[in-house]
């Protein structure tokens, strides 16, 4: 048996290292790959109300679609006491934007809004909102609690189209809104803890209880969140976020009764719809002689040129009054479309007009992929 010459193994040992890096960078830069990450919850067992997220979502998780860093803030409210953390001290912290934490001791604490913090649209690129799995922004039940519009003059305008430009960057993350009301708010009106407009917006880790927009009117909705105008119609993303979850916690407004849109895309992932009611009727456009609304009594979609896609989300036991119980998703010029995976869509309440799944209204010739789910 002849003896190995030492130059030559080496040689292809260099060769089959190089091939097999050569065949790694490759697959790496395959078009098809997609790379995912693992997001921490803080709020998976909580001390008070439901947990955030589906128990059972699996759903890859793309990075854009993760929490924010916030290993160094710009600002943390509080001086480690429960006291220091105030409204007035989160109002102040979000005019100025950037990264923003909380310092208001080591249990849970809820801080009591008694204005809406608003996001100034020449403070900061980004505005990051880290609750650390503890804090809980309070409406009270008299008021709205975050707001960010690109298009209000009093926000201050930084481009000439702003419906469309890409800032700020709103994330909230580890964090629950409860008890927020918009009922009031005629001009913007929706969106009982959360109304944006323009720039990217996402929500990580957080908890929906309890917030209510006005109750009636063909095209006003979203008892926690509202949305428009997303920057090159890219989506907003919800990850392992809670809207209600159990009985006595269920977000409401005349339509969306947990989130609402027009012209908006939405990339839902590992979250939770459950016991949110639209509670408006007659429609849109509103039957004769009735306010209008009553649709969608998880989702709320409307407009042209979106995409509602839920991956690893459960959506039960919401409520509707005119369609869509689960989801209610027109596209006015039927160029949307829907996508469902590995989800979970049961025994949401009332509604008609399901051409295609029960609980969810849309146009017959709207494309739908569903897959790895149930629906019924």
């Amino acid at each position: 048996m002849p003896v190995p010459n030492p130059q030559i193994s080496k040689l292809l040992s260099l060769a089959i290292c190089c091939t097999l890096t050569f065949i790694f960078i490759n697959c790496s830069n395959d078009s098809n790959f997609e790379p995912n990450i693992i997001v921490q919850n803080p709020l998976e067992n909580p001390e008070n109300g439901p947990a955030a997220g589906n128990p059972n979502g699996d759903s890859p998780i793309p990075p854009e679609a993760g929490p924010e860093d916030v290993a160094n803030p710009d600002t943390s409210i509080g001086d480690g006491t429960p006291e220091s953390c105030t409204c007035d001290a989160f109002v102040d912290a979000v005019a100025k934007g950037g990264k923003i934490t909380f310092d208001c001791g080591p249990d849970p604490v809820t801080i009591i809004m008694d204005k809406p913090a608003k996001v100034f649209n020449n403070a900061n690129r980004d505005v990051i909102i880290d609750g650390g799995g503890l804090v809980t922004l309070s409406g009270n039940g008299t008021t709205r609690i975050l707001y960010m519009n690109t298009c209000d003059p009093n926000q201050v305008w930084t481009t000439d189209h702003c419906q469309n430009q890409d800032h700020p960057r709103l994330t909230v993350q580890n964090i629950t809104f409860a008890d927020g009301n918009s009922i009031n708010d005629t001009e913007y009106d929706g969106g009982g803890a959360i109304w944006v407009r323009g720039g990217r917006f996402k929500a990580v880790n957080c908890r929906f209880f309890n917030n209510v927009c006005a109750s009636t009117g063909p095209d006003v909705g979203g008892g926690a969140i509202r949305v428009f105008s997303q920057y090159d119609n890219l989506p907003v993303y919800i990850v392992n976020s809670t809207f209600g979850g159990q009985e006595g916690y269920g977000n409401s407004g005349s339509n969306g009764g947990a989130i609402s849109s027009i012209g908006v895309s939405w990339t839902i992932i590992n979250s939770l719809f459950s016991h949110n009611k639209a509670i408006g009727n007659g429609g849109n456009p509103a039957q004769s002689g009735s306010p209008g609304g009553g649709s969608g009594g998880a989702i709320y979609n409307d407009g042209n040129t979106m995409t509602l896609t839920v991956l690893g989300t459960t959506i039960e036991q919401n409520e509707v009054n005119a369609y869509g119980s689960s989801i209610f998703f027109v596209s006015n010029d039927h160029s949307g479309n829907i996508k469902i995976d590995n989800s979970t869509i049961t025994n949401n309440i009332g509604g008609s007009w399901y051409p295609v799944y029960p609980s969810i209204s849309m146009h017959g010739d709207t494309p739908i992929a569903v897959t790895n789910s149930i629906i019924e």
